[in-house]
C-alpha cells in the first residue's frame, strides 16, 4: 500500500515519518520546494523532540520520498492524508482552500481507486465539500472511478507529538464505506496491535471530535483562569483549589494550571472555527464565546500587575520576558501570549528584553528590532526592572534568587506560570506576584 502525505507542516511531516517509522512507504508531497529540499537533507523544519533523528531515519531506509507534484505520483498512491493547512478566515471560519486543491488535482489526475483521508482539522461537512469537488473533476473528464472520503484528526500535543502518534489516547477513524474502514484497519494495525484504541464514527462525528475535544480542553484553561482571578480577590490560593477539585474523579487533574491563557495553532483556531460553524447554522456557543474572552484579557494579566506595581508609568524602565514560544518544547509562536504581552509593553516607552531557549529565530521573523534579544536568561535579566516569566521551559524553574537580586536593577518577579516557590523568592528579598495567589 502506497501512502501519500500532501502537506509537510507539523501535522504531515509527523504524520508521514511516524507512519514511515512503522514500515510503511511514504510520498511526501508539498509545492514549497525549498522545504521539500530541506526535508530530504533529514533536516526537519520545524522543532520537535525526536522527530529529526526519526525523519533521519526513515529517509535512510527510503521509506519516505519527496516531490511537489501530487498529480505525478497519483498512479502509484492507494491512500492520500491531506494535511495541508486551515488557516483561520477573516470572520474565524476554517479557510478551506488548500483542502479542496488538494481534491480537485486527486479529481482531475486518480486512475484507480484512492481513499482520501483529511488529517487537518476541518469543519463539520468539509468530507461532503471534498467529495464533491473529487467527483466534479471526475465528471468533467467523463470518467467513472470508485472513490472514498473519510476523515481521520490529529490529537497531536506540540512538544510531545511523535509519543502522541505512537502511543496514542485513540485513533478516530471516520468512514461510511467498509472498503474505508479496512483500509485503516491495515494502516493502524501496528498501533492497535500494541494495545492502542481504534474506533470509528460517521465521517460528521469524526470532524466533530477534534473541534470539542479542543475546545473542552480551552475551555478548561479558561474557566481555572477565572477562578484564579477571583482567587486573588477573596484571598483564595488557586494551587489548593487546583488540588481540591482535581482530586474529583468527575473533573480530574490535566489541564487545571492557571496562567497567561492559551496560544499556538490548534486551541485559538478551533476555537474560533467552532463558534463560526455554530453561528453559520443559527446557533450560539455562548460558552466558547466566553471561553475567548477570558483568554484575550488572560494573555496580558502580567501587564496589568506590572503597571499597578509601577503605577502605570514604566517609562525608562528595561522589562525582561522570559519564553517566547506559547508552550515549551516548541518554537511556536502563533497566538503566544508572548506577543500580546509584547505588543502592550511596546505603547510604555519601556526596553523590552527577551530571551527562549528555542523560539528566539521564529522571535525575530515575527517582530523583528521591536525587542532585544538576549544569549541566556541571565543575560536578559541584566539591569531589568521587571522578570515576566511567560513560558515555563525546564530551564526557567529553578533560578538563582540570589543571582536574580543580584544582577536585576530593581528586582521584582511576575509568574506567569506559578512555577517558583514564593517562600524562597520573598526569603531572597524579592517582590512576587502570582496567578490565583495574593502578593
Amino acid at each position: 500500500m502506497k501512502i501519500a502525505i500532501v502537506g509537510t507542516g507539523y501535522v504531515g511531516l509527523v504524520t508521514a515519518t511516524c507512519l514511515a517509522e512503522v514500515g510503511f512507504d511514504l510520498i511526501c508531497v508539498d509545492i514549497d520546494m525549498q522545504k521539500i529540499e530541506t526535508i530530504e537533507k533529514g533536516e526537519s523544519p520545524i522543532y520537535e523532540p525526536g522527530l529529526g533523528d526519526m525523519l533521519k531515519r526513515n529517509i535512510e531506509k527510503k521509506r519516505m520520498t519527496f516531490t511537489t507534484s501530487l498529480a505525478e505520483v497519483m498512479p502509484e498512491v492507494d491512500v492520500i492524508f491531506s494535511a495541508v493547512g486551515t488557516p483561520p478566515d477573516e470572520d474565524g471560519s476554517a479557510d478551506l482552500q488548500y483542502v479542496l486543491d488538494v481534491a480537485r488535482t486527486v479529481g482531475q489526475n486518480m486512475q484507480k481507486y484512492v481513499l482520501m483521508i483529511t488529517k487537518s482539522t476541518v469543519p463539520v461537512g468539509t468530507a461532503e465539500k471534498v467529495r464533491k469537488t473529487v467527483q466534479d473533476e471526475l465528471d468533467k473528464r467523463g470518467v467513472e472511478i470508485d472513490f472514498d472520503v473519510a476523515s481521520n484528526p490529529e490529537f497531536l500535543k506540540e512538544g510531545d507529538a511523535i509519543n502522541d502518534f505512537m502511543k496514542p489516547d485513540r485513533i478516530v477513524c471516520g468512514a461510511d464505506t467498509e472498503k474505508a474502514r479496512d483500509i485503516f484497519r491495515k494502516i493502524y494495525n501496528p498501533f492497535v496491535l500494541n494495545g492502542y484504541p481504534l474506533f470509528f464514527t460517521d465521517i460528521a462525528s469524526a470532524e466533530m471530535i477534534k473541534y470539542a475535544a479542543n475546545a473542552m480542553l480551552a475551555t478548561r484553561i479558561s474557566f481555572m483562569n477565572d477562578v484564579a482571578n477571583l482567587c486573588e480577590i477573596v484571598g483564595a490560593d488557586i494551587d489548593m483549589v487546583k488540588k481540591g477539585i482535581g482530586a474529583d474523579s468527575r473533573i480530574g487533574s490535566k489541564f487545571l494550571n492557571a496562567g497567561v491563557g492559551y496560544g499556538g495553532s490548534c486551541f485559538p483556531k478551533d476555537v474560533k472555527a467552532l463558534i463560526k460553524t455554530a453561528d453559520n447554522h443559527g446557533y450560539s456557543m455562548e460558552v466558547l464565546k466566553a471561553v475567548e474572552n477570558v483568554n484575550d484579557r488572560q494573555k496580558t494579566i502580567l501587564f496589568d500587575k506590572l503597571m499597578d506595581f509601577y503605577n502605570h508609568n514604566l517609562e525608562g524602565k528595561v522589562i525582561t520576558l522570559l519564553g517566547l514560544a506559547f508552550k515549551p518544547n516548541t518554537d511556536d509562536m502563533r497566538e503566544a501570549s508572548s506577543l500580546a504581552m509584547i505588543e502592550k509593553l511596546s505603547t510604555q516607552k519601556c526596553t523590552i528584553k527577551t530571551y527562549d531557549p528555542i523560539a528566539m529565530p521564529e522571535a525575530q521573523r515575527r517582530i523583528g528590532n521591536e525587542v532585544l534579544y538576549c544569549n541566556d536568561l541571565y543575560d536578559a535579566l541584566e539591569d531589568s526592572d521587571a522578570l515576566l516569566l511567560i513560558t515555563e521551559w525546564t530551564e526557567f524553574r529553578v533560578l538563582d534568587m540570589d543571582k536574580v537580586k543580584k544582577v536585576m536593577r530593581n528586582p521584582v518577579i511576575f509568574d506567569g506560570r506559578n512555577i517558583y516557590n514564593g517562600e524562597e523568592v520573598k526569603a531572597a528579598g524579592i517582590p512576587y506576584f502570582r496567578i490565583g495567589k495574593q502578593a
